[in-house]
């Protein structure tokens, strides 16, 4: 395989510091760092977008996730692996990673149970790394980018 171009982020001056420096704000809203990881997996999965998958599955595994909920991610409502906060913020990826799907895209049943387990700032942090992965997923699945190259 190879990628159409080089990831956009990393051609466009400032693009991928701006990139990445959300994510690095998006980590300090006291959400856990692997619900995060979490959250990241499954929006990738349902993207497709194999280099994030991929590098998603990586850093969640180096952070102490176990490969048996790392397997169970794509169908984590039908497996025990999972708190009820990480299926919040589970079914709250899927909603905003999905947006033209329904006529509501986020339903007040995903919204109030994410707002349940998360403060504020929790769920404002929760919200960004979504969308910031949506970014990459986005850039990497519109060019192609490959599993495991670096940008």
């Amino acid at each position: 395989m190879q990628p159409r171009m080089k990831n956009p982020a990393a051609i466009v001056p400032n693009a991928m510091q701006a990139i990445l420096a959300l994510r690095a704000s998006s980590e300090k809203g006291g959400v856990p760092p692997l619900t995060l990881e979490l959250a990241h997996l499954r929006a990738s999965q349902i993207n497709g977008c194999g280099a994030c998958v991929d590098a998603g599955a990586r850093t969640a595994r180096k952070s102490g996730e176990t490969d048996e909920r790392l397997f169970a991610v794509s169908a984590w409502r039908d497996t025990p692996y999972f708190t009820d906060a990480e299926r919040a913020a589970l079914a709250l990826t899927e909603a905003i990673t999905r947006l033209s799907d329904r006529a509501d895209p986020v339903p007040d049943d995903v919204w109030d149970e994410a707002a349940r387990h998360y403060d504020e700032r929790a769920l404002a942090a929760l919200i960004l790394w979504i969308a910031t992965t949506n970014v990459f997923n986005r850039l990497n699945v519109s060019t192609r980018q490959v599993a495991g190259a670096a940008w």
